[in-house]
C-alpha cells in the first residue's frame, strides 16, 4: 500500500473520530462540520503540494527539488532520484558526443551527418574544407542544396552506395574528392569524403611513366630491329662499308636503351627511399677533376670548359650518388650548349657555412614557365632537340633526388637564349673543412 493511501487513511480514521467525539458531546451538526474542515484541510495541503511541483516542473533542469511534507515528501525524493539518474544519463551522453566530435574533428577524412532527406546534421571542419560547407549557416539544409555537382546529386539519390564517388569540385578546381555514403541507423547517412589528388597525381604520374618508357625504349629498338631486317635481307648486296654503318647505328641506339635502362635503376634506387649504403668524405677537388673530365669527354672540344680551383674539404655522402648528380648537371650543360660555347664549372661557398656546386652555361637557356617541371621524369622542353642530343629524359630527376638525399637543393636560374646555372647548395652538416694549423711563436 503506497504512502498516498496510508496517509488517506490516517485523515478518515482521524476524522472519523473527531467527528463521533462533536456528535457524542456537540450535536450531529458540529460532527458534520468537524468533518467537513478536516476533509478541506486535507485537500489543500494536498493542493498546495501539487503546486509546488508544478512550479519545480516548469524550472530548468537542474533546479533542486523542494521539500515536501507528508506522503508528498516520499514522492519528491522518488522525483529527486530520477531527476539525479537522468542528469547523470545527460552528462554521460553529453561527454560521448563530445568525444565523437573532438574524434570526428581530429579524422583526417570529412565526415557530414544526414538524416533521411540529406539534410546536413552536422559536419566536422576536414568536410567543410573538402566541400565548401559551413555547419554554422549551413546546419538543416539538404546537402544537394549546397554541393551542386551533377555527379554527386545523381550518385546520393541513386541510393547505390557500395563504390565512392571521385568527383573534381567546381569549388575546389585541381582537387580530386572520394565521396561514400554509409547507411546506418533509422535512416540515417554518413557522407564520408577523402582527399585522393595526391595519389590520382601519382596514378597519372605512373601512366604517364609507363607510356613514357615504353616509347622511349620502343624508338631504338625499332630502329635496330629494322637495320639487322636490312642486314639479314641484303647482307650479299652490301658492301662493307654499309654493313659497317648499320652496325654502328645499331650500335648507337643499344647504347641508349643501355643509358635509359642505367638511369632507370639508378632513379628507382633513389626513390626507394632506402639510406645510402655508404657515407665517406668525397674530396671537393677530385670529385671536380671527375666532372670536369666527362664534360671535355662528352665535348669531343667544341666547347670553352672553365674550371675553378676547388677549396679544401670535402662532402659526407655516397661517392656514386653524388657523381651522378653533380655529373649529370655537367652533362646537360655540353648538351645543350651549341658548339663554340663556354661552361663554367665552380665551387664555391654557400649560406650559412655550406658549400654550392654550380655549372654555368651560355647556351639555349630555358623558358621560365618550365623551369618548375624540370625535375619531372621524362620532361622535356623540346622533345626533338633532347634526343637529337642523346638525353634519357631522367637526368635531372635523378639530381633532385640525390640532393634529396644529402639534405641538399637545387637552385635553377635561366634566360632563353642567354644561358642557364644549375646550383646544386650543401648544408654545413654535410660539409667537412681539414683543421685549422697554427704555428707556435
Amino acid at each position: 500500500m503506497g504512502p498516498f493511501w496510508l496517509e488517506a487513511l490516517g485523515v478518515v480514521v482521524i476524522a472519523l473520530a473527531a467527528a463521533l467525539l462533536a456528535w457524542l458531546f456537540l450535536g450531529p451538526l458540529w460532527a458534520s462540520a468537524a468533518l467537513a474542515v478536516l476533509l478541506l484541510l486535507f485537500g489543500l495541503h494536498h493542493l498546495r503540494q501539487l503546486s509546488r511541483l508544478w512550479q519545480w516542473l516548469e524550472q530548468p533542469l537542474g533546479t533542486p527539488l523542494p521539500a515536501g511534507g507528508g506522503a508528498w515528501e516520499g514522492v519528491f525524493a522518488a522525483l529527486h532520484r530520477r531527476a539525479r539518474h537522468a542528469a547523470e544519463e545527460r552528462t554521460q551522453l553529453s561527454t560521448a558526443l563530445e568525444r565523437f566530435r573532438h574524434a570526428a574533428q581530429a579524422l583526417p577524412d570529412g565526415v557530414v551527418i544526414l538524416d533521411a532527406n540529406h539534410a546536413i546534421e552536422w559536419c566536422n571542419a576536414t568536410a567543410e574544407s573538402h566541400l565548401g560547407l559551413n555547419l554554422a549557416v549551413d546546419i538543416g539544409y539538404p546537402v544537394t542544396n549546397l554541393l551542386r555537382e551533377p555527379d554527386f546529386i545523381n550518385y546520393i539519390h541513386a541510393g547505390k552506395y557500395a563504390e565512392p564517388l571521385v568527383l573534381h569540385p567546381v569549388r575546389n578546381p585541381g582537387r580530386t574528392l572520394a565521396l561514400q555514403v554509409v547507411l546506418y541507423g533509422a535512416a540515417q547517412k554518413l557522407l564520408l569524403s577523402r582527399d585522393i589528388t595526391q595519389i590520382d597525381k601519382l596514378e597519372v604520374m605512373r601512366r604517364d611513366f609507363v607510356a613514357n618508357v615504353s616509347h622511349e625504349l620502343k624508338t631504338p629498338l625499332t630502329v635496330v630491329s629494322g637495320f639487322l631486317e636490312t642486314l639479314l635481307d641484303g647482307l650479299p648486296e652490301l658492301s662493307a662499308e654499309d654493313v659497317q654503318h648499320f652496325l654502328t647505328l645499331a650500335r648507337d641506339q643499344a647504347l641508349r636503351m643501355q643509358r635509359l635502362i642505367e638511369d632507370l635503376l639508378t632513379l628507382s634506387a633513389l626513390e626507394s627511399g632506402n639510406p645510402s649504403q655508404s657515407e665517406e668524405k668525397v674530396d671537393f677537388a677530385g670529385l671536380l677533376a671527375e666532372v670536369a673530365d666527362e664534360a671535355r669527354a662528352l665535348s669531343h672540344g667544341r666547347h670553352e670548359i672553365v674550371v675553378e680551383p676547388a677549396p679544401d674539404g670535402s662532402l659526407l655522402g655516397s661517392r656514386s650518388e653524388l657523381r651522378s648528380a653533380l655529373g649529370n648537371l655537367v652533362s646537360n650543360a655540353v648538351r645543350y650548349t651549341p658548339e663554340g660555347g663556354s661552361i663554367r664549372i665552380a665551387w664555391q661557398a654557400g649560406v650559412d657555412g655550406g658549400v654550392a656546386f654550380s655549372v654555368c652555361d651560355n647556351g639555349v637557356g630555358i623558358e621560365s614557365q618550365h623551369i618548375p617541371r624540370l625535375t619531372e621524369r621524362f620532361y622535356r622542353v623540346d622533345r626533338s632537340r633532347s634526343r637529337e642530343s642523346g638525353g634519357t629524359g631522367l637526368g635531372l630527376a635523378i639530381v633532385k633526388h640525390a640532393l634529396t638525399r644529402h639534405q641538399a637543393v637545387l637552385e635553377i636560374s635561366s634566360e632563353l637564349g642567354k644561358g642557364s646555372t644549375f646550383t646544386a647548395r650543401f648544408p654545413l652538416q654535410r660539409v667537412v673543412f681539414p683543421p685549422q694549423t697554427t704555428t707556435a711563436g
